[in-house]
């Protein structure tokens, strides 16, 4: 699995030096906790780990609801962290990124 780089995007600051430039950039710390909670962490792991193939099904591992889940996971793919494929009639979600390194100024 993809280790992903994270930052947060403050006004008018160069971007950090070095090799550990994030790849993904959130407006705040706020929403990089929101995106990345525990809760959030364990649900990419599940996805990784057992490789749904609709939401119904992950609701059915994860003890959320599909409604919930659908937010989320629309949340987390605007953010490049899954992908969510639609087939048929479900939508298939894959973790992109499951290890976060945040990069903080």
């Amino acid at each position: 699995m993809k280790r992903c780089i994270v930052g947060i995007r403050q006004p008018a600051c160069s971007l950090p030096r070095g090799s550990a430039v994030p790849s993904i950039w959130f407006p705040s710390l706020a929403s990089l906790a929101a995106v990345l909670s525990d809760d959030n962490r364990r649900l990419l792991r599940l996805i990784h780990d057992k490789q749904p193939k609709s939401l119904t099904e992950l609701a059915e591992l994860s003890g959320r609801k599909v409604p919930n889940l659908s937010r989320t996971l629309r949340l987390m793919a605007d953010y490049g962290l899954v992908s969510l494929q639609r087939n048929a009639r479900d939508v298939q979600p894959t973790a992109l990124a499951t290890e976060f390194l945040v990069v903080l100024d």
